[in-house]
């Protein structure tokens, strides 16, 4: 069986003639070429929804709706539901890190075969047409350089013959579908000039000739930025940087008076967007500013961080923006997943954007111009603001005539709070941020699932850094971290007409998995205890679960071959706040379910 590696960043495989040739003779890969359609991808990717066999991107669809039409499984047969097979893409690991192999992506299916990721990046190409076993065609390992770097990915995209892997050392890489040769490789997330470490974390959005990459390292004093390149070549067409250099429209919001935050501002982009085929619009959230909980080492709103944005697709510009905190001091970056949608507002359907808002609030936006439809709370508890202005959107009390927000001074924390402890809700993981919701468009009902709870600010022994760092976060030293007083998760459905909380479940741990909803009445989510759990889509009833004895971050999925539906998933990851069930064994597993026959 072969394994395709590169070492030098070309396909030095073993197995092919093509890999063998590219060992004795390396300016032979650079002639590897797939053989594209573009048609074909463009026609088939804006038409996932009438592929119900397939889950051909991260999403699901372009908008990122992550519902499936299938219906052999659903509520009266739902509990029986067993194990068909399960595949090792790493195994267990015994990792000191808390995090674990981070894996946050979901495997593709295309006609019978799975392309799922390991942690490090290497590609599995599986066919799952056999009912009770995975047969492993090939791995192409694009060697991430483990120093330096840390064992996370939120997936991979296909388009035309090839497979477009973001990876963490900051490479973009393309493998032919067919082979698993690398077909080209760019080096394009880097050390700023700043001393900022760019890195891709988010699968690639691949549609319209382009695919769309963001860098992903906000937090590591960088800006965040999106770029499309060519799916052929990897050339870059555009790149669009979400916080503005000076001189440049929004750079007027960051007013330090030594002018340098906005080189290390964050926004970093680390989830993957939708493509609103209507608009023309490329639809990203971004995160938070940086340092994030120092609002006054940069005053002003900080655009364009925490904001939904729409992108032209073919020049990249910013054709509207929305900024749900402006001048956050809590970290609630705005990087949960922008789903598309139409839905009726007095009797008139409209093209919609929406988004669970990791500040608590649920927002609709007209997908044409960004303008606010509505805004609700749906997290338990919300106390950094009294709410929303019902014309606008904004919190309450954003005055746009202020340098630093107030909002509820006694859950701000702020730089004359120093000797204090201050006290907000939610949590600073509170709502959701990478888990991907799902959205039932016959039912009009989206799911998330989130981070619940409260968290303390200790800032009894604060004190300003001079001179600030050169990069990143650490504008303040002596301060005891963040500290969670009140921490659990939720999976939450609601009615995107109303935006009225329909039902609601709690766990006692939060969950960094997503949400994969089916016409079958069920909606499917991973526990961060290991189980992988099966619920009635309207009451959120628990109908069926099965542990898998490892935590669980990635979302599940669902595909059909020969008339039978399976679900699969991948594993692991913890990122539990705080730390509990360090029992578990990490592990790279893909575990796939299914009916009895």
């Amino acid at each position: 069986m072969p394994t395709m590696r590169s070492t030098t960043r070309l396909a030095l495989g073993l197995g092919t003639a093509v890999a063998t040739l590219a060992l004795a003779y390396p300016a032979l890969a650079q002639q590897v070429q797939p053989n594209f359609s573009l048609n074909w991808s463009n026609t088939r990717l804006l038409n996932a929804d009438n592929e119900p066999n397939n889950w051909l991107m991260q999403g699901k669809d372009v908008q990122s709706h992550r519902y499936s039409p299938l219906t052999e499984i659903n509520r009266d047969n739902v509990n029986g539901l067993h194990m068909v097979w399960a595949m090792s893409l790493g195994g267990a690991n015994d990792v000191v890190d808390d995090n674990g192999p981070n894996i946050m992506a979901t495997p593709l299916v295309d006609n019978g075969i799975m392309y799922a990721i390991s942690s490090w990046g290497r590609v599995f190409k599986i066919d799952v047409r056999n009912p009770s076993a995975g047969d492993l065609l090939w791995i192409s390992d694009p060697e991430i350089e483990h120093e330096g770097n840390d064992p996370q990915t939120r997936g991979i995209a296909l388009y035309g013959t090839s497979i477009i892997n973001p990876l963490r050392d900051g490479r973009l890489v393309a493998m032919d579908r067919d082979s698993g040769e690398i077909l080209w490789d760019k080096q394009m997330a880097v050390t700023t000039e700043y001393g900022g470490q760019e890195r891709f974390n988010a699968a690639p959005l691949c549609i319209e000739d382009k695919c769309m990459v963001s860098n992903a390292t906000g937090d590591g004093g960088t800006r965040g930025w999106l770029a499309a390149v060519d799916p052929k070549t990897g050339d870059e067409i555009w790149r669009t940087y979400v916080v503005p250099a000076p001189g440049e429209p929004g750079s007027e919001t960051w007013q330090d008076t030594a002018q340098t935050a906005w080189t290390r501002g964050g926004g970093g982009m680390w989830t993957t967007g939708s493509y609103d085929p209507v608009n023309r619009s490329v639809i990203w959230g971004t995160g938070n500013p940086v340092p994030s909980y120092d609002p006054e080492f940069r005053p002003g709103d900080n655009l364009f961080t925490d904001s939904t944005i729409a992108f032209d697709i073919d020049t990249g510009k910013m054709k509207w923006y929305f900024q749900l905190t402006p001048n956050d001091g809590w970290d609630y970056d705005e990087n949960g997943v922008n789903f598309v949608f139409d839905a009726p507002i007095d009797g008139q359907m409209t093209h919609q954007i929406g988004h669970f808002g990791r500040n608590g609030f649920y927002y609709n936006w007209n997908a044409a111009d960004g303008g606010f439809i509505s805004g609700t709370q749906w997290v338990n508890d919300l106390t950094w603001t009294k709410g929303l202005d019902p014309k606008t959107g904004k919190p309450l009390e954003y005055d746009p005539d202020l340098a630093v927000q107030t909002y509820v001074p006694e859950t701000r924390a702020l730089r004359e709070d120093f000797g204090t402890e201050v006290t907000t809700c939610p949590t600073w993981h509170g709502g959701t941020a990478h888990q991907p919701p799902a959205y039932n468009p016959t039912k009009y009902i989206a799911y998330t699932v989130s981070t619940e709870g409260c968290f303390t600010q200790d800032m009894t022994k604060a004190e300003i850094t001079e001179p600030p760092p050169p990069a990143g976060q650490g504008t303040l030293k002596g301060v005891n971290g963040t500290i969670s007083n009140l921490y659990y998760g939720a999976i939450t459905a609601v009615d995107v007409r109303t935006g009225k909380v329909l039902a609601k479940v709690n766990t006692d741990e939060e969950i960094r998995s997503g949400m994969l909803a089916t016409a079958g009445g069920l909606v499917f989510t991973a526990l961060t205890n290991g189980d992988f759990v099966a619920l009635n889509d309207e009451t959120l009833e628990q109908l069926w679960h099965f542990n898998l004895g490892t935590p669980l971050k990635a979302p599940p999925m669902t595909y059909a071959v020969n008339g039978r539906q399976y679900l699969a998933l991948q594993t692991s990851g913890l990122h539990v706040h705080p730390n509990r069930y360090t029992d578990l064994m990490h592990s790279e597993y893909l575990f796939v379910f299914a009916l009895d026959q």
